[in-house]
């Protein structure tokens, strides 16, 4: 059986997740996350070093699920920085660089809208 359908089968009560990049993935975020009874969904850290997250969080679906929309939430924030001139803004005061965020974030949401609503397939 298909292991996304096996995870829609047996579906548990809702547990508390922290979803979070791979700075965070140290013993002791883990250990204090567990403690609160939090599941840490914590994109794993194997470059040189043992990662904290082991293999009983990543075997669950929800993990799996938890990195997709990670994925999706950081998108714009990456394509503001490559893109959109975010990385090293020439702006000084809070005014200007919140308007030059803003700017950035409505064009990105105005190349995604044909996507969106289906006219570009």
């Amino acid at each position: 059986m298909d292991q996304r359908r096996l995870c829609a089968i047996r579906r548990a009560p809702k547990r508390i997740t922290v979803g979070a990049d791979k700075a965070f993935d140290t013993a002791g975020f883990v250990a204090d996350m567990r403690d609160f009874n939090v599941t840490p969904h914590v994109a794993q850290n194997t470059t040189n070093r043992l990662s904290a997250i082991d293999g009983r969080t990543i075997r669950h679906c929800g993990y799996e699920v938890s990195q997709q929309k990670r994925k999706r939430v950081e998108e714009p924030f990456g394509w503001g920085k490559t893109i959109g001139g975010l990385a090293r803004p020439m702006l000084r005061g809070v005014k200007k660089l919140d308007f030059k965020f803003t700017l950035t974030m409505a064009a990105y949401d105005l190349i995604k809208l044909p996507r969106l609503i289906g006219v570009i397939a």
